[in-house]
């Protein structure tokens, strides 16, 4: 039950559901069988399904569309809003709820705030949430 809780969490119980032995399938080593999506769904359902005090997210849905990455987002902060949250994005859309953004270039924190707070001051985050939703956009 955790399991499948777990995997609908991260998106991934449907297509699941749709492998050969479905939670019993051998994916191969690395997961060969799956795509880059797949693997990084399943990769999150593991983390929920362990359920640690810190969560680390590095880039974790790069390979997941922008709609199915706002929804596992939700369900993400949703089942882990009382535990350590730190999210790795070049995506701002993955940063919106964060409660506090740190900015990094070159090893260097050049901003941190909010996503409205960094929007509204016009810096490097705001010009690459800009230059992302434009290209969302066309």
């Amino acid at each position: 039950e955790n399991i499948i809780t777990s995997a609908k969490t991260a998106e991934i119980s449907e297509e699941i559901k749709n492998f050969p032995n479905q939670y019993e399938t051998i994916v191969g080593e690395r997961g060969v069988q799956l795509s880059g999506g797949q693997k990084q769904r399943i990769s999150i359902a593991r983390a929920i399904y362990i359920n640690p005090e810190i969560y680390i997210f590095d880039d974790s849905l790069s390979s997941v569309d922008a709609n199915k990455e706002k929804s596992i987002l939700e369900k993400i902060y949703n089942k882990t809003h009382s535990k350590i949250n730190i999210i790795i994005s070049h995506r701002t859309s993955s940063l919106r709820q964060a409660t506090n953004i740190i900015v990094l270039d070159k090893g260097e924190i050049i901003e941190s705030g909010t996503h409205e707070y960094l929007i509204s001051s016009a810096g490097f985050y705001a010009k690459m949430h800009k230059e992302q939703t434009t290209n969302e956009h066309k």
